[in-house]
């Protein structure tokens, strides 16, 4: 199947577009899960780094939707996140956990663990089961190493607040996957 419909769905505003992420299957290079948890960002949003414009790092958020756009957090980890809504707007999504289902041999291996629950529940352990790094910025979503599944039937969202952040926490826009167990951390609703 391709990730044509993703791009597609992409194209919307990035609140709407965060809860319609969750029960997509992705992979990278065959390795993945289902998406249970993801947080939204735009540029009029103080935590975002498309805030105050597009500048180094962040340029790819401000392109067309249906790319890559990922960075270091903090210097430590690989965050993932879909851009989305047009060109010239500064907006993604953060994929912060996944239900692993595919290639679970190759996570075990690049986490160092067993348990699946902790496999990729957290943008940076997401990204080091899946192997994405840097490498994978800018690089569109819809042509390998990508591959997204859209679910079969809607898959109900709680909206929190998003954690891990200083600015803006008390934005509701991150969104979990009603009942999973693979959540990151912190409040689920």
């Amino acid at each position: 199947m391709s990730s044509a419909p993703l791009v597609d769905l992409l194209r919307g505003e990035v609140l709407e577009i965060a809860p319609a992420l969750l029960g997509w299957t992705m992979l990278v290079d065959g390795v993945g899960g289902v998406i249970v948890e993801v947080e939204a960002y735009r540029e009029d949003d103080p935590a975002s780094h498309s805030y105050g414009g597009p500048r180094g790092r962040n340029v790819v958020m401000f392109g067309p939707p249906g790319f890559a756009y990922v960075y270091r957090s903090y210097g430590v980890h690989w965050c993932l996140n879909l851009v989305c809504e047009q060109e010239g707007t500064g907006a993604a999504v953060l994929l912060r956990a996944l239900e692993p289902t595919h290639g679970l041999e190759e996570m075990r291996k690049r986490r160092g663990l067993d348990e699946p629950r902790l496999l990729c529940s957290g943008p940076g352990r997401l990204t080091q089961a899946l192997g994405v790094s840097g490498e994978h910025d800018g690089l569109p979503l819809d042509a390998a190493p990508f591959s997204f599944f859209p679910p079969v039937e809607p898959v109900p969202a709680v909206a929190t607040m998003r954690i891990g952040i200083t600015k803006a926490v008390e934005q509701p826009w991150r969104f979990v996957a009603a009942g999973t167990r693979f959540v990151s951390r912190g409040p689920t609703g």
